[in-house]
């Protein structure tokens, strides 16, 4: 009762003195009516009293929203009244405040962020990216319909934040940072039959780089998955992580490191490919098919545990996406 006495007191994003109530008598047989009211009602965020009752504050243009929604209750034979209410008591006033208290809903809302921080490490960026847009959207609903601020939002607003700062961490966890310096060129025969190295659960850039490695590079390779870069053997060549031999330079990716320092940056092919690694993994300039080969490499990774069967899988899709880029090339003109 304390709780509830206090709230009149409280600063509120509506007018409490102003207040609709809509109040419908539908066709029996339309049920189709019944649930596109029951449906617009509840996407204004309308308490109900009694059924056919609701009630809303005044503001935010919801009087022309109830409005439209009553004609057409009378447009079917049903019937509709919208009431403006004025000046209600203090009591009143409380207990029509209460009627919207959203505590329930960002609870529910803080329990689904919850289960996505659990769940960070094992998603893959695409998956990641979607359901933090989700729980955004879905939050920004929430506030939209939450005419009496008291508890949860500002909650709600700050774990999901923080979650969201977790969750693009957690992409970036032992990525290299770029050094400064440029590339030494290579000759490919000094590279045969070597065992290379880079951080486990593969994505993008490892995965584009081994592909290139094992396709053009070093047909012999061998690859050890690192659990850590410190892992790394002496007589390993590192990728793509911080000491590694071959890692980002400059605003290259460890892809187009390697293009470089093996003189591979003259095949059209291979650099549209490069563009869209860098676009990937780094951001940049778009590329038209980033979201569908992110989509697709994301769903081997997280079907594909084991970075061998992994490498294999996605090894075909840069395959088909090189000679793809091979087949559309401009042909010379004399």
């Amino acid at each position: 009762m304390n709780v509830m006495l206090s709230l009149p007191a409280m600063k509120t994003s509506c007018d409490t003195d102003k207040w609709l109530v809509l109040v419908v008598a539908l066709p029996a047989v339309n049920a189709t009516l019944r649930m596109r009211l029951w449906r617009a009602t509840k996407a204004l965020g309308c308490a109900v009293l009694r059924d056919g009752v609701y009630l809303l504050p005044a503001g935010r243009g919801l009087r022309q929203a109830l409005r439209m929604h009553a004609e057409e209750v009378k447009q079917v034979g049903g019937r509709a009244y919208l009431l403006n209410v004025a000046n209600p008591s203090t009591e009143e006033k409380t207990d029509f405040q209460c009627l919207f208290d959203r505590s329930e809903e960002y609870r529910k809302l803080m329990d689904r962020i919850g289960e996505f921080s659990a769940a960070i490490g094992t998603l893959d960026a695409a998956a990641g990216r979607r359901q933090i847009k989700t729980l955004w959207r879905d939050f920004e609903a929430l506030v939209a319909l939450d005419y009496f601020p008291r508890n949860g939002k500002v909650e709600a607003d700050a774990l999901l934040a923080e979650v969201e700062a977790a969750f693009l961490a957690s992409l970036t966890a032992g990525e290299p940072k770029s050094a400064m310096g440029v590339v030494t060129p290579r000759a490919t025969a000094d590279y045969h039959g070597r065992l290379w190295a880079t951080r486990r659960h593969l994505w993008v850039d490892r995965m584009a780089s081994a592909w290139l490695i094992r396709c053009f590079i070093d047909p012999q390779v061998r690859f050890l998955w690192l659990e850590q870069p410190e892992d790394c053997p002496d007589d390993a060549l590192g990728f793509d992580f911080d000491g590694a031999e071959f890692t980002h330079i400059g605003q290259r990716v460890t892809f187009e490191v390697l293009l470089a320092s093996f003189g591979l940056e003259a095949d059209p092919a291979l650099m549209k490919l490069a563009a869209l690694v860098h676009c990937l993994d780094v951001g940049g300039l778009p590329v038209a098919e980033a979201a569908g080969v992110e989509m697709v490499l994301g769903g081997l990774r997280a079907s594909l545990p084991d970075d061998d069967a992994l490498l294999a899988a996605v090894g075909g899709v840069f395959d088909g996406i090189y000679m793809n880029f091979k087949t559309t090339e401009p042909k010379p003109t004399f």
